[in-house]
């Protein structure tokens, strides 16, 4: 678990969690503080280098997609006060009994989907046809749910059938159900910006009290660049990693004998140079714009 950063919050509120990217406080009235840090995590570990704007951006966003899908599932993010020393990082939510599925939605074939495949010839146990390539479009979008990992471990792919031993014949088809249908809105979404949306990763829960008591409502963040593969349409060619709305610059820079960094060596990874912190900024920044329409200041 990460250390929580020094937000200045006032005292009543307390720190309950630490992620990647969030850190969770409970609020003087019971519900919870969503706050998103502009730390960055890649190849599992979260990188001394923060990305300015970051936590801004992937609020904005997430609340954004909230809307545009609330007639499809209701969220958790409950009317509260903000307090200012986060204000535009941070959303008052709604404290629900998470499901322990990470909740994947695949439309194209990359990733870890892609490294499943080419061993297996199927994702999940879904199979899938021979001859496809990465970036490759899928039949049909597919579901494929993966086990949630603590932090500096890997989400661990399983199949639908898994899914149901872990929570119950209904709730795992409703899950699955409204990871299509989202998915399947979202792309239209994406469609009419010139976006392909790749693939997403969802989270639910159950709400504890309120309106909705006992329903799957959609929780953390949604189809931001950190859970979600946006690419360009006009430059998509299968055959290779597409350019990408996400942390790539990150990830390439990484890879790349310029950092120094045996990501096998267990050790930590540096500091990012200020040109791959400026350029994976300004990724984020656009893909807000493109999806929203709004500029992002």
């Amino acid at each position: 678990m990460t250390a929580a950063p020094d937000y200045g919050l006032p005292a009543e509120y307390e720190h309950v969690y630490s992620g990647k990217v969030r850190d969770l406080y409970r609020t003087p009235e019971g519900r919870l503080l969503f706050v998103a840090s502009d730390r960055i995590s890649a190849f599992d570990w979260v990188l001394p280098s923060v990305i300015p704007d970051k936590g801004r951006i992937l609020t904005a966003l997430s609340l954004w997609w909230f809307r545009q899908l609330e007639d499809i599932v209701p969220n958790h993010v409950t009317p509260g006060k903000v307090p200012d020393e986060v204000k535009g990082r941070a959303m008052v939510c709604a404290d629900l009994d998470m499901l322990p599925v990470e909740c994947v939605a695949r439309g194209y074939l990359t990733g870890s989907g892609l490294i499943e495949y080419q061993a297996k010839g199927s994702i999940c146990n879904v199979g899938l046809p021979p001859g496809l390539k990465d970036g490759s479009l899928l039949p049909k979008p597919i579901f494929t749910p993966a086990t949630k990992a603590a932090i500096g471990d890997h989400d661990e792919n399983i199949n639908f059938d898994e899914v149901i031993v872990m929570i119950g014949q209904e709730e795992a088809q409703e899950l699955k159900r409204l990871t299509m249908a989202i998915f399947e809105r979202a792309s239209e979404i994406a469609d009419e910006r010139d976006l392909i949306l790749a693939d997403t990763k969802l989270e639910f829960g159950i709400a504890k009290t309120g309106r909705f008591s006992g329903r799957i409502m959609l929780a953390d963040e949604v189809l931001t660049p950190d859970s979600s593969r946006f690419w360009l349409r006009d430059t998509w060619v299968p055959g290779g990693p597409q350019p990408s709305f996400d942390k790539q610059f990150v990830r390439d820079w990484l890879t790349s004998p310029a950092s120094g960094w045996d990501k096998s060596s267990g050790e930590p990874p540096p500091a990012l140079p200020d040109e791959v912190i400026e350029l994976t900024r300004a990724k984020y920044v656009e893909a807000y714009e493109r999806l929203t329409g709004k500029r992002f200041a």
